[in-house]
């Protein structure tokens, strides 16, 4: 029988079992608080690129826990797993498949955001991209403003097409109106929140292109082969906030280039949230950069972990025990 201190084994359908995102919203939310008070910390994100191909690690600690989360980020897929570990005695706590765990923070992270930077009145969200983030970007968006019309575009219009199908088909209980448009400024024009996940190498999003009052989260470009919005953006926005300083200062093309070695102008989402300060009344424009942190998988999975020894989900596995290695493989007095 298993017990509260077994390590435990979760897999990708009980993570989605015990955690939707609009409930790892607020997990996130807290995460991200106690950062900003010095009770939990993110460990700076690594990356290794191989061709097309790139390995990712980030971690943190938080509360009781420390933990990372690595994957291969390949042509052919990935595989992530997120460790938990108690952090009063290094003992393994978990080990979570951590696909949907990556959605639910990846798209919950852009939920705070909004949350905290979007207008309260938003009604319109224009999204580009339409991989496998996507739909999550978009109910993080429905999560925590009233959007009734969502607008699509993906240079491939079988891809837009298909994408705003599919967001009618996902959430019929929201009456939303769902349409692929041909150019990125036709999705942008007068929408409230604008969400670009993408993989595009070259910026197609520029400062003309987006109405008064917008909020635009920029979600993927994460390498410095990336960039998804020009240089004058920067210009018109009156906040200017990210989830991670350290990552964003070491492999974002968009920001490198517009900060330099002067970063005085960046905030994170985590010190605005513990200032409780919302977006400004008169802001013309409101810029989110996410990277991705270890703090957030972990919080989501310290909030998983709990939930499944709530419910006595999870499979326990044995803990490592520590064995002698061998140094060779015959003993040096048998040698010839």
């Amino acid at each position: 029988m298993m017990t509260n201190t077994d390590p435990v084994w979760i897999t990708e359908a009980q993570v989605t079992s015990l955690l939707t995102l609009a409930e790892a919203i607020p997990a996130l939310s807290t995460g991200l608080s106690l950062q900003a008070q010095g009770l939990a910390a993110s460990m700076p994100k690594t990356m290794l690129q191989f061709g097309h191909n790139n390995l990712h690690a980030l971690g943190a600690r938080l509360g009781n826990y420390v933990g990372t989360k690595t994957w291969a980020h390949t042509e052919g897929g990935t595989c992530p797993l997120l460790l938990l570990w108690n952090a009063d005695d290094g003992q393994l706590a978990a080990i979570i498949e951590a696909f949907a765990l990556g959605n639910l923070r990846t798209g919950g992270t852009t939920g705070v955001a909004t949350d905290w930077l979007a207008r309260p009145d938003a009604r319109v969200l224009a999204m580009a991209g339409t991989g496998k983030q996507a739909l999550s970007q978009v109910a993080a968006v429905l999560a925590v403003r009233n959007i009734d019309e969502v607008r699509v575009y993906s240079p491939t219009p079988a891809s837009r097409e298909a994408f705003a199908a599919r967001i009618q088909e996902a959430f019929p209980e929201c009456g939303l109106r769902a349409t692929a448009v041909g150019s990125m400024a036709a999705a942008c024009d007068g929408a409230d929140v604008v969400t670009v996940a993408t993989r595009a190498s070259a910026p197609f999003v520029d400062a003309a292109m987006l109405a008064r009052g917008a909020h635009l989260n920029a979600i993927g470009a994460i390498a410095p082969d990336r960039e998804e919005f020009c240089q004058d953006v920067f210009d018109r926005a009156d906040v200017v906030a990210v989830d991670d300083l350290s990552s964003t200062q070491r492999l974002s093309r968009e920001f490198r280039t517009r900060y330099g070695e002067d970063w005085q102008g960046v905030q994170t989402l985590s010190q605005r949230i513990h200032d409780g300060a919302r977006r400004p009344a008169d802001a013309d424009l409101t810029l989110f950069k996410a990277m991705g942190m270890g703090l957030s998988d972990l919080a989501l999975g310290v909030e998983i972990l709990q939930r499944a020894r709530d419910q006595g989900a999870g499979r326990a596995i044995a803990p490592p025990v520590k064995s002698k290695p061998r140094f060779f493989a015959t003993p040096l007095a048998q040698r010839a």
